[in-house]
């Protein structure tokens, strides 16, 4: 992989010319912006921006008038490593935003993405195609990392019931508990397979469950065509994934606009 060539085609195709992540959200292309508008349970928020120190300010300001007007003063502006001006994170905590935890973008090409691994003994990988199954997902989800998963379910539910090709939910299952899980969302028209939520409930951690839900969801992504798999990772999750063939590409961070 050359590191440099994949992050301009990931900024090209997944950021520059993103689509609609779910039903009932759009693109706007706004100058040097690009953002999405979606319902109040999806995802708002900038996706990429070509700014510079001239061009910063004003367009963070007109970002947050769009959104206020649109009743959605919960957004965030996505802010990558390479963007510029330098201080833009600067500029948006001046604007009110708050930086959440930095993460890293990571990019695997799926011919060079070790696929060996199977779930340990006693588990069993069942992906969720119904209510039942988001159910299952979502709860997992809220005890790994403790937050609410309305959202989640929203999301899953909605994907599924518009467009099943485009999003895959799996969960792993001790007997009928559901100790670990993880979404994978898949962009048409595009090389880039998203993987998302890989969470384990913490007696069973450590067991390889991570990269068993890792391994499954790339065959997925190869099966449909896809050449790469994409992951904004946390610190705990990087070492695993980059044992496996992924390269750290970038940094992202949230900046979050309102509560």
């Amino acid at each position: 992989m050359n590191p440099t060539e994949t992050l301009a085609r990931y900024d090209r195709e997944m950021r520059r010319g993103a689509r609609p992540d779910g039903p009932g959200a759009r693109v706007e292309r706004a100058g040097a912006v690009v953002r999405q508008i979606a319902d109040p349970q999806g995802w708002n928020g900038v996706l990429w921006s070509g700014l510079d120190e001239t061009t910063a300010d004003r367009a963070i300001r007109e970002q947050i008038a769009r959104f206020t007007a649109l009743g959605r003063t919960d957004f965030e502006w996505k802010v990558y490593g390479h963007d510029r001006p330098a201080d833009l994170g600067r500029r948006l905590t001046a604007a009110g935003f708050r930086a959440e935890p930095e993460e890293t973008l990571l990019v695997g090409e799926i011919a060079e993405v070790a696929l060996d691994t199977e779930p340990p003994a006693g588990i069993r990988l069942a992906e969720a195609t119904d209510a039942a199954g988001v159910d299952r997902v979502v709860e997992v989800h809220e005890k790994a990392f403790g937050t609410d998963g309305t959202r989640l379910r929203h999301r899953l539910l909605a994907g599924l019931a518009a467009d099943p090709g485009t999003v895959v939910a799996v969960v792993a299952l001790a007997g009928d508990e559901p100790v670990s899980a993880a979404r994978m969302e898949l962009v048409p028209g595009t090389h880039f397979a998203g993987l998302w939520g890989g969470g384990t409930i913490e007696a069973w951690r450590g067991r390889g469950l991570y990269r068993a839900l890792v391994t499954h969801r790339a065959r997925v992504a190869a099966a449909r065509g896809y050449e790469y798999l994409q992951v904004d990772a946390s610190p705990m999750s990087r070492p695993i994934l980059e044992r496996l063939g992924f390269h750290a590409l970038t940094t992202t961070t949230p900046y979050v606009h309102g509560p």
